[in-house]
């Protein structure tokens, strides 16, 4: 279930990297590097009434570490659910492919939105900025062009996290096999019912009577023996 075909098997990379979902999360991923990298790189000026570094974007600070905050979680999510991604066809355990999925659709739907309010954020706090030749204007408009990108692409993974939830659900409602009714008709199941059965004529034995002539041992009683017979015939008296 959790769209896992199979529990165990082997990896293959080359069909992995080559599903949709993969590109879109690597997408994701490098979209994710170059907001952070804009706003660390050259997201701050030295103002010259201000001591301090500020943010590009209308010197608001917040706006900068609020899409900073973003980028670098969504870095760090699409390398853990790029392992998840990997390790779930192997997982024999169908609980823990459901929280996997769940996981996934979960953050992703929360991150599109907070995507969008970086968006937002990024593009009306631009929108009210001086314009000042110090400012890094390219570095600002990368950091709100990709930010809207990482709207599309975790929408993106959004729906492919529902479609995964939505096909281990349809799989679950499914039975694992359907069993034939028996036919009370026949003698045997279908299964091992044979397939062709004659029966072979019993004849039976003809014995040779017991013959007659032969003595009948139990006649005679066993242990018997032959006494000698009692009387005084042949009996001398001894002389002295």
């Amino acid at each position: 279930a959790e769209s896992a075909a199979l529990a165990g098997g082997d990896f293959d990379f080359y069909k992995f990297i080559r599903q949709p979902q993969t590109i879109v999360r690597f997408l994701s991923w490098i979209f994710s590097i170059v907001v952070f990298a804009c706003i660390t790189g050259e997201g701050y000026i030295n103002p010259i009434h201000h001591p301090e570094a500020k943010c590009v974007f209308n010197q608001n600070d917040s706006a900068c570490h609020y899409a900073v905050g973003i980028g670098v979680i969504a870095f760090l999510a699409c390398v853990a659910f790029f392992v998840l991604d990997i390790y779930l066809p192997f997982m024999s355990n169908a609980q823990e492919r459901k929280i996997t999925v769940m996981a996934d659709l979960g953050f992703s739907g929360v991150w599109t939105f907070l995507w969008f309010v970086c968006f937002c954020l990024l593009a009306s706090q631009w929108s009210q900025t001086n314009d000042d030749n110090a400012i890094p204007k390219d570095a600002a408009r990368a950091t709100i062009a990709f930010s809207f990108f990482s709207i599309a692409t975790w929408g993106i993974l959004t729906y492919f996290a529902l479609g995964r939830y939505r096909h281990g659900v349809n799989n679950l409602a499914m039975p694992t096999y359907t069993e034939t009714a028996p036919d009370i008709n026949t003698p045997y199941p279908p299964t091992y019912a044979p397939t062709s059965y004659n029966p072979t004529t019993y004849n039976p034995t003809t014995y040779t009577p017991y013959p007659s002539n032969v003595p009948d041992m139990q006649q005679q009683p066993p242990f018997t023996q032959t006494l000698p017979p009692k009387g005084d015939a042949g009996y001398e008296p001894p002389s002295f």
